[in-house]
């Protein structure tokens, strides 16, 4: 282990206040490969630990997004992680079910939070990645974004939202590939995690299948600690299975 390895590594969290993003936040603040970890929320709060430091962001903004990212220069994070997303916008609208049902606006709502957020995430935050050793970005995608293993239909800006996502963690990859070669790309894919996002659908959900964010939370970031660079540009479920195309 690098002395970055051995206990300075440094996180930074995007979407610190949901389900998923809190319980990462609190795992990593109490691993002690890690001495800082940054959780960002709309409303600057984060879980407390004497090893988080808060701050604010807007993820429909790339003015906020990179003023953030000018504030890490001095001390660039080995761990990204942007924890955001959404099915049901605030409005009650959408998954759609039918193609009827498509609405151009929510539409746009859904890709600007599942999509184009987190690409500007990238687009500020990968270039402070290390150069001299491992350093990871990844973003929450899901497993219904995957084209090959669609079989139900449905859920059209959703799907769309993360299938778009997922090629972008591919393209990033292949570019970040060129100039870090340590660096890990990926998407991840946290099963059906009990919080807000879900509630709505979890009468649908196997037993056993229904996990909490503390539980999700560990099996990604085991996920995370396991992949190497040949795996950049994947999507991973919770339980390590590469997500199909």
């Amino acid at each position: 282990m690098n002395e970055t390895e051995s206990g300075n590594r440094v996180a930074c969290i995007f979407g610190a206040t949901g389900g998923i993003g809190a319980a990462m936040t609190q795992r990593l603040a109490n691993d002690p490969e890690f001495s800082i970890v940054h959780a960002g929320s709309r409303s600057g709060n984060a879980p407390s630990h004497p090893n988080v430091r808060s701050f604010q962001f807007e993820l429909t903004s790339e003015q906020s997004i990179r003023s953030t990212a000018e504030s890490f220069k001095d001390s660039p994070p080995d761990l990204v992680v942007v924890a955001t997303g959404v099915l049901t916008l605030e409005d009650g609208t959408g998954p759609e079910k039918s193609y009827r049902s498509l609405d151009a606006e929510a539409m746009a709502e859904v890709l600007t939070y599942n999509t184009i957020g987190p690409a500007m995430v990238a687009k500020h935050f990968l270039p402070l990645l290390p150069r001299d050793r491992r350093a990871v970005f990844a973003a929450l995608s899901a497993r219904v974004g995957s084209i090959s293993d669609n079989k139900l239909g449905g859920w059209h800006s959703y799907r769309a939202s993360k299938a778009a996502l997922n090629m972008l963690i591919r393209n990033f990859a292949i570019e970040m590939g060129r100039s870090h070669k340590q660096a890990i790309i990926a998407g991840l894919h946290p099963g059906t995690v009990d919080t807000s996002l879900s509630e709505p659908f979890q009468g649908n959900v196997a037993e056993g299948k229904l996990f909490t964010p503390d539980y999700s939370a560990e099996r990604l970031l085991n996920v995370l600690e396991g992949l190497t660079p040949s795996d950049s540009g994947g999507s991973f479920a919770w339980d390590g299975e590469r997500v199909l195309d």
